[in-house]
């Protein structure tokens, strides 16, 4: 078996132990399999670390260099590692077949942060504030209808009902109830000055039958109407605010990002192993040569929130968490962020799970608590959504809580597809638009939820399910997980693809899914 085989051989034998090799430790092994056995080495470390009390997550170059003068104590090259160790690997100074080359690293960073909610939050949960909250939701989704040919003559719900007998007006509303009946389906509507209610006959077409279906609680939508003899509404046709049809922006130079969320450290379920062979691959010490060719192109990484799993999140959590304290789970999540490359740049926005506000937006992820992860190296801590620039490409970048709201309610939806959730957010251009459901919304004084600008990309998280797509030239993509099913989600019928990341080229906006699974 040749040296690098026995390297690999020895970094699954650690990996499978439930340890890491860090970034100095890795390379020390690297060195010392051109003397030594590597596999060797890691035994009598294993052998160490079971005899400790407290065990550490990683494995580190100088607990391998104390382990390698004791079980070699006659090799000479021994003596000098701690010297030579970086500077002899071979993957560091290239002199390996394929040798790794950061192409990344030699391009300048170009990142825009176009909006993020964190200092313009202020409500206080206020009545008052409830009313301003869906009066500028209303208006800047009406602004956005008005934009659509077919309907920018919509008057009120007042001028409609004040309208004559068999004639035809636009309305701009929002629905507050979908309510079915033998003789169709019953809206309720408002707008910032009265409400109604209107009728979907059952005899409607077979395509406003369908929008209805999709028609989501709390929409701003614009509605074709017919005034009927006895002052009944009957809808005739629904339009979406909708995202225009567009040709998305490209970057101009050779640069990816990789999209992920939803690490949930701490959980029993997270996939340790997995992840390490993730950022090996960021650092060119995993996988074939075409994928270090994608892996030396990776200049960002997009992270949408829960990094860790936190605690009491949902029924029985307890039982599913390894470490129960939410100041090491932080602590835990920078040990493993911190072997990413210094090159690469990290965005990060909080979850549900994370120790930001629970309703929407979020902040930023709180010093007090992730001020681990600040420490351990530069990071663009945003709110949930904050939208971005990066050369030039505009990211939407969402956790995606009220996709399970989405999920739940509109028709021919599930949980394994979960960019037609995407989709339909983005028609309703609204990322929570039912309010009073699993989502918690917070009533601010602006609605930071509208989907205002169109995206190149919108990122989200949450479902634990991978799959991308296009509409309307926007690129959609849930970026999956990097935990195993937890009991929950059994009981929930949901089945993760974790261990899968997405790798946006932006160039091309195309997309490379990576499997660290095998």
């Amino acid at each position: 078996m040749n040296k690098q085989k026995k390297v690999r051989q020895a970094v699954s034998f650690s990996l499978t132990a439930g340890y890491h090799l860090n970034k100095e430790a890795f390379n020390l092994l690297t060195t010392i399999s051109k003397t030594e056995d590597p596999v060797k080495l890691i035994e009598v470390t294993l052998e160490k670390l079971e005899r400790l009390e407290e065990r550490p997550l990683f494995i580190s170059k100088n607990l391998l260099e104390e382990t390698a003068k004791e079980t070699f104590p006659d090799t000479e090259e021994i003596k000098t590692l701690a010297v030579s160790a970086l500077q002899n690997s071979s993957i560091a100074t290239g002199k390996s077949k394929n040798p790794f080359y950061p192409n990344a690293k030699d391009v300048d960073k170009d990142i825009k942060v176009l909006e993020d909610p964190t200092d313009k939050l202020c409500s206080t949960g206020s009545i008052n504030d409830y009313l301003e909250y869906f009066q500028d939701r209303f208006k800047r989704i009406r602004k956005l209808l008005r934009q659509r040919m077919d309907s920018r003559n919509a008057a009120s719900i007042k001028e409609a009902l004040r309208a004559a007998s068999n004639s035809r007006v636009k309305i701009f509303c929002i629905v507050t109830e979908k309510r079915e009946s033998k003789y169709g389906v019953f809206l309720k509507i408002e707008d910032l000055e009265t409400n109604a209610t209107a009728l979907i006959p059952r005899n409607a077409s077979k395509e406003l039958l369908e929008k209805i279906k999709s028609l989501l609680l709390d929409q701003i939508v614009c509605l074709n109407l017919l005034k009927s003899r006895k002052s009944l509404l009957i809808v005739e046709e629904l339009f979406f605010p909708d995202i225009p049809q567009k040709k998305p922006h490209r970057a101009k130079e050779a640069v990816h990002v990789a999209l992920i969320s939803d690490l949930h450290v701490g959980s029993k379920e997270f996939m340790r192993e997995e992840f390490n062979r993730f950022v090996l691959w960021l650092n060119g010490k995993y996988g074939d040569k075409n994928l270090r060719e994608v892996a030396s192109r990776v200049k960002y990484i997009i992270i949408a929130g829960d990094i860790v799993d936190g605690v009491g999140v949902y029924p029985n959590q307890i039982r599913e968490l390894a470490e129960r304290d939410i100041f090491k789970q932080y602590r835990l999540a920078a040990k493993f962020i911190e072997q990413i490359p210094d090159y690469i740049e990290l965005i990060i926005i909080p979850g549900n799970h994370d120790t930001s506000r629970k309703a929407l937006p979020q902040p930023a992820i709180p010093k007090r608590y992730g001020e681990p992860l600040y420490e351990t190296r530069n990071i663009l801590s945003l709110g949930n959504p904050a939208t971005v620039s990066i050369h030039g490409v505009e990211f939407l970048i969402y956790h995606g809580r009220s996709l399970d709201d989405v999920l739940a309610t509109a028709a021919d939806m599930d949980f394994h597809s979960p960019e037609r959730a995407m989709r339909l957010l983005l028609k309703g251009r609204h990322l929570a638009p039912t309010y009073g459901q699993r989502t918690s919304i917070a009533p601010e004084k602006r609605d930071f939820l509208v989907i205002e600008s169109v995206p190149d990309v919108f990122h989200a998280g949450h479902v634990h399910v991978m799959k991308h797509a296009f509409y309307r030239g926007t690129l959609m993509v849930n970026s999956g997980a990097w935990q195993k099913q937890t009991g929950y989600q059994r009981s929930l019928g949901l089945e993760p693809t974790p261990g899968i990341i997405p790798v946006v080229d932006l160039q091309t906006l195309a997309v490379l899914p990576v499997d660290f699974n095998a």
